[in-house]
């Protein structure tokens, strides 16, 4: 059997997540629909990342096993033929047997947009959250930098439906950075928090975006890290009470999540080098 390594871009508007859901639209069944129709076999397809309804992907991972005698380059252009635009395969490559996209990260980088002019352009209402009001960008910043280290993100976390099961779970996590930018100004955090094939720049100085980078992230995490900042933008919350929220471990407490449409899964990183066959396809858009 093969190992192929899939690296894909997609819009999350068009599908209900990442994850097989049944009767819905999703990337993962979706995926593995159009392989098993180039393949002729049955395929377990495994993902890096469950992005929820709505969520983007840039640099979404993702591998399955085959012994098909397809190239990745066959399977790269033979996904980018069949799966709708709103799915783009950037790279296929064949990996060693022991690589799983979900079990060897080191690390995944998320951003949110958020935009802060008065009108949306239409061309990008899709992937910002729109916010034109009052924010203390100053405050956000400084309230950012309190979710880096390892903390118990209970607070910060959807639940799971199951109470028996959110019981059971492991909620520390680790952040190596967790930042404000401002689009079209150089920041120095942005070159080690944003992959340098994010098809940046964004338009201009009216996007606000928030970087976050850790080994691993719980379900709607990133979405209520970034409710808990705007209420500090407007002054609902100070920066000085990020650390108490977390030490509540108490989601009620952390205020609302910000909307789907902002989040991207921008990078996923692995150990360097991942076992590579040395026979890939890199496309690039």
């Amino acid at each position: 059997m093969r190992n192929i390594k899939l690296t894909l871009a997609y819009d999350g508007g068009d599908f209900h997540g990442w994850q097989i859901q049944p009767g819905q639209p999703t990337v993962q069944g979706l995926l593995t629909e159009v392989l098993q129709q180039l393949t002729q076999q049955s395929v377990v397809l495994y993902g890096a990342g469950r992005t929820d309804a709505g969520v983007h992907a840039w640099g979404q991972v993702a591998n399955f096993s085959t012994p098909s005698s397809l190239t990745p380059n066959d399977f790269a252009r033979g996904l980018n033929a069949l799966l709708p635009p709103s799915i783009r395969i950037r790279a296929a490559e064949e990996v060693g047997p022991d690589f799983h996209a979900r079990r060897s990260p080191d690390a995944k980088t998320y951003v949110y947009r958020i935009y802060r002019g008065r009108v949306v352009p239409p061309f990008i209402w899709r992937y910002v959250h729109h916010d034109a009001g009052p924010l203390d960008f100053a405050a956000m910043a400084e309230a950012a930098r309190a979710f880096i280290g390892e903390h118990d993100f209970t607070s910060f976390a959807a639940s799971s439906g199951s109470e028996e099961i959110d019981q059971d779970r492991i909620t520390r996590r680790t952040i190596f950075n967790s930042e404000m930018l401002v689009c079209g100004l150089t920041v120095a955090p942005a070159a080690e928090l944003l992959p340098g094939d994010l098809p940046w720049p964004l338009p201009g100085a009216d996007e606000w975006v928030y970087a976050i980078r850790g080994r691993s992230f719980l379900r709607h995490m990133v979405r209520k890290i970034v409710g808990a900042l705007l209420e500090v933008g407007r002054g609902r919350l100070k920066p000085s009470d990020i650390p108490r929220l977390i030490e509540l471990r108490d989601r009620a407490q952390s205020g609302p999540t910000a909307p789907p449409q902002g989040l991207c899964l921008a990078s996923i990183e692995y150990p360097d080098p991942v076992a590579s066959l040395g026979t890939g396809a890199a496309l690039r858009p």
